[in-house]
């Protein structure tokens, strides 16, 4: 989820600590134990700071060892045990328990959306992504909201919560039910399809969609059960070339491929200088692919320049590769 939604997130849960009479009875407590939810709802977001090394990095690591079980397990004990020296009067161990439920909310929650988290490492690399929430849902963080504001103008916390969770609970179902319908509305239209990609918008019943049949890529939409098929690409396998082999080898690509599960490639000559482009098919937005990873190569195979990350127009792309067609 994106940063806002996990802060409302983190408050709220510390509004249904309310409810454990630990934290209720004791002024220093709550204090403590909200400002645990707080940051335990942030903390494993801490690796976005890899976006300042570059693209490459980041999206190979982001939610990735901080969201992995060990990290879920530390980043609790951390955190209480810093804001135990801060507050040395509240109740250490409910201040930890409710540390590390907003910790495992975070990782929790994340699960739900189209980029996924490593929340099984060190078990399994495999990233979880079950494709059912926006990174920014309106719903959701609306619900929040409306749910602090009556707390804040005096509704009980544990009950407003407790009803904030309830309702949000079945919200969850209706996405899974209206993904699961999406698919199979997807396998209706387009027949022989092995790999399908239903992902999230901020609309409910809208719906991207990307799928493989043996010898097509298919990029579309769904609007409730409606499905409109917007690009249609031959599968073509990847070249067993020394260039292709040379270029797969660059960082930035390598990041892409261990990221995306549907992409296709394309090889254009410009002069002398070859370029290797990677397109994941998940974000098509306003007929552009936005999520690329370009390389350039000379004619002996050396990496001139390289960029993975998201570009929506050409020219934007260029001046990143600091390189013209021109």
């Amino acid at each position: 989820m994106d940063t806002g939604t996990h802060i409302v997130m983190g408050i709220a849960l510390g509004g249904l600590a309310m409810a454990d009479p630990a934290v209720a009875g004791s002024a220093i407590t709550t204090t403590a134990v909200i400002a645990g939810t707080i940051i335990g709802s942030q903390a494993p977001d801490i690796d976005t700071v890899l976006k300042l090394r570059d693209n490459a990095v980041y999206i190979r690591h982001h939610r990735g060892v901080t969201h992995s079980i060990p990290a879920v397990l530390l980043w609790p004990i951390l955190i209480s045990g810093a804001l135990w020296l801060i507050f040395p009067e509240a109740n250490l161990l409910h201040l930890w328990l409710w540390t590390f439920l907003a910790v495992f909310l975070h990782v929790f929650v994340d699960i739900f959306n189209s980029y996924g988290t490593q929340a099984l490492r060190p078990i399994s690399n495999k990233w979880v992504a079950l494709g059912v929430i926006n990174t920014f849902d309106p719903i959701i963080f609306g619900a929040h909201l409306l749910a602090l504001m009556c707390w804040a103008f005096g509704a009980h916390p544990v009950w407003t919560m407790a009803i904030l969770y309830s309702v949000l609970f079945f919200y969850y179902v209706a996405r899974f039910a209206v993904q699961h319908a999406v698919k199979k509305a997807v396998q209706h239209t387009i027949p022989g399809t092995t790999h399908i990609i239903v992902a999230p918008t901020m609309r409910f019943f809208q719906w991207r969609i990307a799928a493989d049949t043996a010898t097509h890529h298919y990029v579309g939409r769904a609007y409730g059960r409606s499905i409109n098929i917007y690009d249609k690409f031959m599968k073509k396998p990847l070249p067993d070339s020394n260039l292709f082999q040379a270029a797969m080898k660059d960082k930035n690509l390598a990041a892409f491929v261990s990221f995306s599960p549907l992409y296709r490639w394309e090889i254009t000559k410009y002069d002398a200088i070859y370029e290797v482009r990677l397109i994941d098919l998940r974000y098509r937005s306003n007929d552009y692919y936005p999520f690329v990873a370009v390389a350039h190569l000379d004619e002996k195979c050396k990496i001139l320049n390289s960029y993975t990350g998201w570009i929506f127009s050409e020219d934007k792309l260029r001046k990143k590769l600091d390189f013209s067609h021109n």
